[in-house]
């Protein structure tokens, strides 16, 4: 990882190293067989339009008076903002070039790719989550929902950095009309605006409490300074994890060494109960999870879900369950480095085999503040 960031431009030349990024990346070099259309790509492949993102990156006078741990982070983002482009390109049937859903697998790869190459969380988090948004700024200005989807975004990312990330995406192309490549600059200039005015451009939005930021989102309220009163009467914890990342052991450590009478809704002892494997139909474990549940929510008793929920629509879904009862939710989302948890994992004894964990990898998101009443990262050591 620290080779990777050292490729970052600084002054006094501000060179884009870019033969050397080439030779040294294989998730570089396959940009140059992924066309693009050229309606607001006719500079050519996602290789040539990455490489032009850099360097007018580099030009910006915001990314060159950020401080170097900073410029580093945005210039990973423009680096790897396409990079899933070649998962993602079809040919249509009306002749034009499509590549959707990009930003999102994006993140999940990038996300991989960063914890392989022994990325810090923080580190890993910010490029992925840039990348995942990188897009927003566009469109962001005609949207209904704009402010909300601003707060939002300022709980995960600093929108100053990925205006940064944005504008570099807008000058680094050439569209066959440039009316639309100045709108692109133009929209980025006023989510800019929008986030200043709001106070969110370089910090996240504050709101009155943890109880109100849950309710102002989940009910898409318009004041964000209504103090919504918190009248919930138990806490559920909710982890998420890969496996082997150390979730158990949290749990054994912060919860049951303080209560140790606290359920624990398992689906690892689920699955083991029931003699699902891993690999099959997972309803009937999903279902008797569920209604373990349902019995602690019915008695007002604090519990502990226990499972992977790797995908955020898992977590909604859990999340929605205790809600309905009126219940609090903290989400422990437990991290450990790439070497770390493969080496746990092969040492259980019911391990998840590597196709399977490698599967987990690629659909592997991380929780944002905005999913729960509280949300907890965890690096395992």
């Amino acid at each position: 990882m620290r080779e990777l960031l050292s490729f970052c431009p600084s002054g006094p030349d501000w060179q884009v190293p870019w033969a050397a990024l080439d030779e040294r990346y294989e998730w570089i070099r396959r940009m140059a067989d992924c066309p693009q259309d050229a309606n607001y790509h006719s500079e050519g492949n996602v290789w040539i339009h990455t490489r032009m993102v850099c360097e007018e990156l580099t030009a910006l006078p915001g990314f060159r008076a950020l401080p170097e741990a900073e410029r580093q982070l945005v210039f990973l983002a423009s680096l790897l903002h396409d990079v899933a482009k070649p998962d993602c390109t079809k040919h249509e049937d009306d002749g034009r070039i499509t590549s959707k859903g990009h930003s999102g697998r994006g993140e999940r790869l990038v996300r991989g790719l960063l914890w392989e190459l022994g990325a810090d969380m923080d580190t890993r988090e910010t490029v992925a989550r840039l990348v995942r948004v990188h897009q927003v700024p566009f469109f962001l200005i005609d949207d209904d929902q704009a402010v909300a989807i601003a707060y939002r975004l300022s709980l995960t990312v600093r929108c100053d950095m990925l205006s940064l990330v944005a504008e570099a995406d807008a000058r680094g192309r050439r569209c066959k009309d440039p009316a639309d490549q100045q709108r692109m600059l133009d929209n980025v200039e006023l989510f800019r605006e929008l986030c200043r005015e709001h106070d969110c451009l370089d910090k996240p939005r504050v709101f009155p409490s943890n109880h109100a930021r849950f309710e102002y989102f989940r009910k898409a309220w318009r004041d964000p300074n209504y103090n919504a009163y918190d009248d919930t009467d138990l806490e559920v914890i909710v982890m998420c994890g890969l496996p082997a990342a150390g979730k158990d052991t949290w749990i054994r450590e912060n919860v049951l060494a303080k209560a140790p009478d606290t359920p624990v809704v398992s689906l690892d002892s689920i699955r083991a109960e029931l003699g699902v494997s891993p690999g099959d139909n997972q309803s009937p474990v999903i279902k008797h999870a569920r209604e373990q549940a349902r019995i602690c929510l019915r008695a007002k008793q604090t519990f502990v879900w226990n499972a992977t929920n790797l995908i955020r629509d898992h977590r909604n879904a859990i999340v929605d369950l205790c809600v309905d009862y009126n219940a609090r939710v903290l989400l422990v989302y437990v991290d450990a480095a790439e070497t770390t948890l493969r080496s746990r994992n092969a040492a259980r004894e019911d391990s998840v085999p590597s196709r399977a964990l490698n599967r987990m990898i690629e659909r592997w998101t991380v929780p944002d503040p905005a999913e729960a009443h509280e949300v907890c990262w965890i690096q395992a050591t």
